[in-house]
């Protein structure tokens, strides 16, 4: 049976690097939007479309998703997914196709989120935005991080 696996955690919280690390692992295919919204779009943070853009890039990514865990073959989605509502969604919509469903929670401390923050800032990785630490400290107060109960393997 095919797995989806989500990634969950804030921004330089380690999920892309754990989404990389799972796909050579797994066979998976892996969906990172922020490498499909800066190679569309450029670092289009502070663009007033950023949002949308992403949000349309995700959309097109769970249909993507969706056709290849009907195929047998496991998915990472590399979304961050903040609230506890968007997780159990996505654990719906993988059941819903008869797929099974693994969350990775990247969990980090606040202190070290800024200091990964910083170091990314200084030297932008290809794939990944500049995000302002007053930005990023707005993250950290809305992030809902999953209750034991969401952690359990299906």
């Amino acid at each position: 049976m095919a797995v989806l696996h989500v990634m969950v955690g804030l921004p330089c919280a380690g999920k892309t690097t754990e989404a990389k690390r799972l796909e050579k692992e797994c066979g998976a295919l892996r969906l990172t939007p922020d490498e499909w919204q800066i190679r569309l779009f450029g670092q289009d943070a502070q663009d007033p479309a950023h949002d949308l853009r992403h949000d349309t890039i995700e959309k097109i990514m769970w249909d993507v998703a969706a056709r290849t865990l009907s195929l047998g073959v496991d998915v990472i989605l590399d979304f961050g997914l903040w609230a506890r509502e968007e997780r159990e969604d996505f654990r719906r919509r993988a059941h819903a196709l008869g797929a099974g469903f693994r969350m990775h929670y990247m969990e980090a401390s606040e202190e070290e989120l800024l200091r990964r923050l910083a170091s990314r800032n200084a030297n932008t990785p290809p794939g990944s935005f500049v995000i302002e630490e007053s930005e990023m400290r707005k993250y950290m107060e809305i992030f809902q991080p999953p209750k034991e109960d969401e952690l359990l393997w299906e």
